[in-house]
């Protein structure tokens, strides 16, 4: 049995609390928080009971055990310092609210791992507030879907990560829908040695992804987008205003991918941010390449010692419900 992940200790965050924050504030308490696959977060309470948030980036707290990630890949491995960075700087340009960053340390001076401290936020996360007071989440819903419109409407003609665009990279794959269709492929492979039920109709789901692919038009131009942006990865500030957190994902994609996301995640609350003018074949193909990624995620992940496999497998779970509906039809 692979032996427990033991969280940073004060003493160890103690010289990036002090250089983020000033030498005469005194660390008091560390807090992991819970929910982290990719990186480890923590809250900081200082001895005037202020907070901060600490993020380290490192293979002990790092759960997927991923490859180098190659930036070229839009969907590789999306941790570190470097790319959480540049979203931070594209989101804040955007007028986006973030979390505001208060330090980042690229050199390993105050910890061995890439680390930063943001702004602790208040009001919890949108998703507790959906299922705490669904009314009193009107007004953040709107926020957000305004956030969205925003993002959407600063474009590039060219595709990838944000780090990587914005700087003039290129990468690999003709096609955001030949992407997602190739990792879709793989994870379908990748799900079958797993999961009987996914083997059990490998060459259908195959099938099926070729047929969607086949559908979809060309675009030239594409959007800002989160990726993963569940009511989880949403804060609220004191006043109630969202601010997206997770962002090291952030990319010049289809629109039609965060909102395949945003309608699996949200469920009936997706309506307060639809909107009309989406393609529906590329929607399509993108549900279903996103269903078998929340299949064949979880399922590594499962192999792993990821401490909270109860709610991974109910992803998988789910989600192999959904895909299977695909072949059903």
């Amino acid at each position: 049995m692979t032996p427990a992940r033991t969280p940073l200790s004060r003493d160890a965050l103690a010289p990036l609390a002090r250089a983020a924050l000033g030498p005469t504030r005194r660390l008091d308490t560390v807090t992991r928080l819970h929910g982290g696959s990719k990186k480890g977060v923590y809250r900081l309470t200082l001895d005037d009971a202020s907070t901060a948030i600490a993020y380290v980036w490192s293979p002990d707290e790092d759960y997927w055990d991923a490859p180098p990630a190659d930036p070229r890949d839009p969907f590789s491995h999306a941790s570190g310092l470097d790319v959480f960075t540049a979203s931070h700087e594209r989101l804040t340009a955007l007028g986006i609210r973030t979390p505001s960053l208060l330090f980042a340390d690229p050199t390993h001076t105050h910890l061995p791992a890439d680390a930063a401290i943001v702004e602790d936020l208040p009001g919890g996360t949108l998703e507790e507030l959906l299922r705490r007071d669904p009314h009193a989440a009107a007004g953040a819903l709107k926020d957000l879907a305004a956030t969205l419109t925003a993002m959407r409407a600063h474009t590039a003609p060219r595709f990838g990560k944000v780090a990587l665009v914005d700087d003039g990279g290129s990468v690999h794959g003709a096609s955001c829908e030949a992407v997602v269709r190739d990792r879709a492929l793989r994870d379908t492979e990748e799900a079958a040695a797993r999961e009987p039920r996914v083997a059990a109709v490998h060459d259908r789901l195959d099938h099926r992804l070729h047929e969607l692919f086949a559908a979809v038009r060309p675009r030239v131009r594409h959007s800002v987008v989160h990726g993963e942006l569940g009511p989880d990865h949403v804060l609220l500030d004191a006043d109630g205003r969202p601010a997206l957190i997770d962002i090291e994902g952030l990319m010049y994609f289809d629109a039609e991918w965060e909102h395949a996301f945003l309608q699996l995640r949200f469920g009936p609350h997706y309506e307060a941010l639809r909107t009309d003018d989406l393609d529906e074949d590329r929607l399509r193909l993108y549900r279903l390449a996103l269903h078998l990624s929340l299949v064949a995620g979880p399922l590594r992940l499962l192999d792993g010692d990821y401490p909270e496999p109860g709610p991974m497998r109910g992803i998988a779970e789910h989600n192999l419900e959904r895909a299977l509906e695909f072949v059903r039809r």
